[in-house]
């Protein structure tokens, strides 16, 4: 039998113009380099049919997939199956011998399963020369091997290889704008509390370059809170806000009452630290707040009082913290003003003359004694003594008692007894209804104005200063009287006889008094 076949090839081989009559068809342009009764055998069994093995020997690239279980023709639906079975041939030059369905051809066969926008792609649009990353197919002018199933072997590197090569670490293939796949808190900062509300762009800023867009995810800088957020306190309290402020809200500083408020630019100290913070701080504590000047919170009881005169003044150039009732405004200070304090003004309390109404004044309440003090002379005094330096006529600073007055100036000078007495025992007395009553005006000079008639009218007719011929100012002897004076003059024994003898005390009906004249000297008005 192996003769006769033997035979035959041989009548072929010799004979070319038997071939057309042989020959099934003309082969595919793929198989071309392979027409002629000679090149049978090189897909062809003697006798048989064309064979894998034969298919296998050209196809190296299936071959080795298929060693390697990888790809379509390794799969167990595939690989016990003849390659003619899908891709015969002798149908002529235009035939297609790939066979391929795009339609209904399993790519899950393939080792690369399609999903998402993959599945709506065409298949141009991935199996294309530039995506072949085998460089021994390279150059095969038709082929659907060679292309890597990494994303970036098709994709753009939009991330420029600052993040994994596996992009489905956290995308899908659905879309590249949603990241399903990624969960932030498996990285080494979890969003938490207000961060899970955030838009990525806030943290992760879009940038151009080289004329492409780019997003920064990698090497963020977060190891501080202050790597995204302003330090608003400029370091004063360190860099780690986690102390007072939580991710939940930056306004719920946490352990409020262990906050050492010192450590800012203002120090709690004196009533301060007793204010509830919320009395401060309305509604958000991270919120800066005017502190340099105490009107930044309280209100200016003073009405501009000094700021009007002077803008730079401040509460704390007179109070202190201790309360606005405490003052450091000292005498000395005010001694600068316009009213030097001096006597009993520096032991006067402010509130004397500060607050004579309903609340305190500082600026045009007077300077002039009448301004703070009662006129108790008005009426009573006559103006030519104090026209020109009104109290200070008479008075100063040290205390009302003490006066200084030049007495003369009233055609009655003081001296004596007189000028060490005190101005109320003259000026002084009291009325009918038992009130003092002033009298400074228009006196009589007269002693017995002011001093009782003890001899009863017996010398009435010397007048009413007739005192004086008898009396000084020092004392009330009468100094002044020289009995040799008088209309009887002591001789012999009278000058040695006791003034009562002559001069004894005698009673009326106004009371006893010292009976000194007498209308007959003669010696029978005393002597028997």
């Amino acid at each position: 039998m192996k003769k006769v076949l033997m035979c035959i090839i041989a009548l072929i081989v010799s004979v070319p113009a038997v071939w057309g009559q042989i020959s099934p068809g003309e082969l595919a342009k793929a198989h071309a380099n392979l027409e002629g009764i000679r090149n049978c055998v090189k897909c062809h069994e003697l006798g048989d049919k064309v064979t894998n093995e034969k298919c296998l020997a050209c196809h190296t690239e299936i071959a080795t997939r298929i060693q390697q279980h990888e790809g379509y023709h390794a799969s167990p639906e595939v690989q016990g199956k003849d390659c003619s079975s899908c891709h015969n041939d002798h149908h002529g030059r235009d035939f297609d011998m790939l066979n391929l369905n795009k339609t209904t051809f399993n790519h899950n066969l393939t080792s690369f399963q399609l999903q998402g926008v993959h599945k709506r792609t065409d298949c141009q649009a991935c199996h294309k020369k530039e995506f072949i990353t085998d460089t021994k197919l390279k150059d095969k002018k038709l082929t659907y091997l060679g292309l890597s199933q990494q994303c970036l072997s098709c994709h753009q590197d939009y991330h420029r290889k600052t993040l994994s090569d596996n992009c489905t670490e956290c995308h899908d293939f659905e879309s590249f704008k949603t990241v399903p796949n990624f969960h932030h808190n498996q990285t080494d900062f979890p969003l938490k509390g207000k961060h899970a509300e955030v838009t990525c762009v806030d943290c992760h800023k879009k940038e151009t370059i080289d004329g492409q867009p780019f997003q920064h995810f990698a090497d963020v800088p977060h190891a501080n809170c202050t790597s995204c957020h302003e330090d608003v306190h400029h370091n004063k309290f360190g860099q780690n806000c986690t102390q007072c402020h939580s991710e939940q809200l930056w306004a719920q500083i946490k352990g409020m009452a262990n906050f050492d408020h010192n450590k800012t630019g203002f120090p709690l100290q004196g009533l301060h630290s007793k204010v509830a913070c919320q009395q401060c701080h309305k509604n958000d504590y991270a919120a800066p707040l005017p502190h340099n000047r105490c009107n930044d919170c309280h209100a200016d009881y003073h009405k501009s009082d000094f700021t009007r005169t002077n803008p730079a003044s401040d509460c704390k150039d007179c109070h202190t913290v201790k309360g606005f009732q405490f003052t450091n405004y000292t005498i000395e200070k005010h001694n600068l003003s316009n009213f030097k304090l001096n006597g009993a003004h520096m032991a006067t309390p402010c509130f004397s003359c500060h607050k004579k109404e309903d609340r305190w004044r500082f600026r045009n309440i007077g300077s002039n004694c009448i301004d703070c003090h009662q006129n108790v002379h008005s009426g009573f005094m006559d103006d030519q003594y104090t026209l020109k330096d009104g109290c200070n006529s008479c008075h100063d600073e040290n205390a009302w008692s003490e006066v200084s007055f030049d007495h003369s100036k009233t055609g009655f000078a003081l001296s004596g007894v007189h000028a060490q007495t005190n101005c109320g025992a003259c000026h002084y007395a009291k009325g009918d209804n038992g009130k003092t009553i002033q009298r400074f005006a228009k006196l009589n000079p007269s002693c017995t104005e002011c001093h009782q008639d003890v001899h009863h009218e017996q010398f009435a007719k010397y007048g009413k200063e007739g005192c004086s011929h008898c009396h000084g100012f020092d004392d009330w002897s009468a100094s002044k009287f020289d009995h040799n004076q008088s209309r009887f003059k002591l001789e012999g024994a009278h000058a040695s006889v006791s003034c009562v003898s002559c001069h004894p005390q005698v009673k009326s009906k106004d009371g006893s008094y010292t009976k000194y004249t007498y209308k007959s000297i003669e010696c029978a008005t005393c002597h028997n």
